[in-house]
C-alpha cells in the first residue's frame, strides 16, 4: 500500500483527506453544486466546501436525507450557506427540473462536482427506458451539465474565476459485453451485467470530461473538466450490492480509505489553485494519473457526445446544442 500513502507532486496521496487537500482554500463567494450530497463523499465534498465558505447546493434524491446532511453540516460549521434541492439523476425531467428550480435561486454556479452514482443488481431500465447505469451515472450528469453551462460560462466571465466542473469516475478499465461498448444496452439481468454496465457508465464520465474540455477549449471558456477516481470508498454506493458490501468489509481494512480520504480527489480538483488551468485530465489519489487506453480515446468520447446528445434531445432538450 506504498502508493497509497506515498505523496505525489501535488504534496498530497491517497491517504490525504478532504480537509487537508484544501487547508487555507479560501472559496467565499464561490457557488458549488454537488450531486448525491446526502451520503457519503458527495456528503463530505459538500462539508468541506461549506467550510472553506462556498456556498453549497445540495442535490439529493431523498430530499429528507439531504435535509438531515444539511442541518449537520450547519449544525458543526458556524454560518455555512447549504440550500438542498431535489434532483433523480434516473429521470430526464427531475433533471430539468433541478436546473430550473436552481435557476430561481438567481446564483452564479462556478464548481460543478457530478459525484452521484448508482450500482444496481440488474441491468433494468430508467423511467425513460435507458440502461439504469448509463442513465443516471452518465446522462443525468450529461444533461444537468449542459443545462447549468451558461450559467458558468456567464460566472466565469464576471467573476475572472475559472469555472470547474468535476465528475467522478473510476480507472476506466472495464470489462466489455461479447460485442464491445454498448453504453446503453440491457442484456438478461445478472450480476456480470450490470458489473459490466457500471462500468462502461463510469468510462463514459471519463469519457464526457475529456471531451466536454475539448469543446470548452474551442470556444475559449474559462471553464474546466476533470475527471477524478476517489479509490475504494465503503459508501451507500454498494447497498444494493450485498456480495460488494461483505467484501468491503472483509478487506476494507486493507484496499478501502475512510469517505474523508474519498473525498479528497474530488475536493482538491475543485477548488485547489494548482489545479488552475488544467483540464481534460484524470485525477486519482490527488493527482494527475493514466486512466485506461479506452477511457484516453477521443474518437469514443466523440461518438458519446453524439450519441448522448441524441438521446436528451429526443427526450426534449432545448435546441441549439452541438
Amino acid at each position: 500500500m506504498w502508493w497509497f500513502y506515498r505523496n505525489g507532486p501535488s504534496g498530497f496521496s491517497g491517504a490525504s483527506t478532504a480537509e487537508e487537500v484544501t487547508a487555507g482554500v479560501d472559496c467565499r463567494g464561490l457557488v458549488a453544486v454537488v450531486t448525491g450530497a446526502s451520503s457519503g463523499i458527495g456528503r463530505e465534498a459538500a462539508r468541506v466546501l461549506a467550510l472553506r465558505g462556498a456556498r453549497v447546493v445540495m442535490a439529493v434524491r431523498d430530499v429528507s436525507a439531504g435535509l438531515r446532511a444539511k442541518e449537520a453540516i450547519q449544525a458543526e460549521i458556524r454560518g455555512a450557506e447549504v440550500d438542498v434541492l431535489e434532483l433523480d439523476l434516473a429521470s430526464m425531467a427531475s433533471v430539468r427540473s433541478f436546473a430550473a428550480e436552481f435557476a430561481s435561486l438567481d446564483l452564479p454556479l462556478n464548481i460543478l462536482i457530478n459525484n452521484a452514482g448508482v450500482m444496481a443488481r440488474d441491468c433494468t431500465r430508467s423511467c425513460d427506458g435507458l440502461e439504469l447505469h448509463f442513465a443516471t451515472n452518465h446522462i443525468g450528469h450529461f444533461l444537468l451539465t449542459n443545462l447549468l453551462l451558461e450559467n458558468m460560462k456567464s460566472a466565469s466571465l464576471d467573476s475572472g474565476v475559472e469555472g470547474r466542473i468535476v465528475n467522478v469516475s473510476s480507472s476506466g478499465h472495464i470489462m466489455t459485453y461479447p460485442q464491445g461498448i454498448c453504453f446503453d444496452k440491457v442484456h438478461d439481468p445478472s450480476g456480470f451485467n450490470s458489473l459490466v454496465a457500471y462500468g462502461q457508465s463510469k468510462l463514459a464520465n471519463i469519457l464526457h470530461s475529456n471531451e466536454l474540455s475539448r469543446v470548452l477549449k474551442e470556444e475559449g471558456v474559462n471553464i474546466s473538466a476533470n475527471a477524478v477516481h476517489p479509490g475504494v470508498v465503503a459508501t451507500n454506493l454498494f447497498r444494493n450490492r450485498t456480495i460488494f458490501s461483505a467484501l468491503i468489509n472483509t478487506i476494507g481494512s486493507i484496499i478501502s480509505r475512510s469517505v474523508q480520504q474519498g473525498a479528497a480527489t474530488t475536493c482538491y480538483v475543485a477548488v485547489h489553485p494548482q489545479v488552475k488551468g488544467i483540464t481534460g485530465r484524470y485525477f486519482g489519489n490527488c493527482n494527475i494519473a493514466n486512466p485506461s487506453l479506452q477511457a484516453r480515446d477521443a474518437e469514443l468520447g466523440k461518438s458519446l457526445w453524439q450519441f448522448s446528445l441524441q438521446i436528451v434531445s429526443s427526450c426534449g432538450a432545448e435546441p441549439g446544442w452541438t
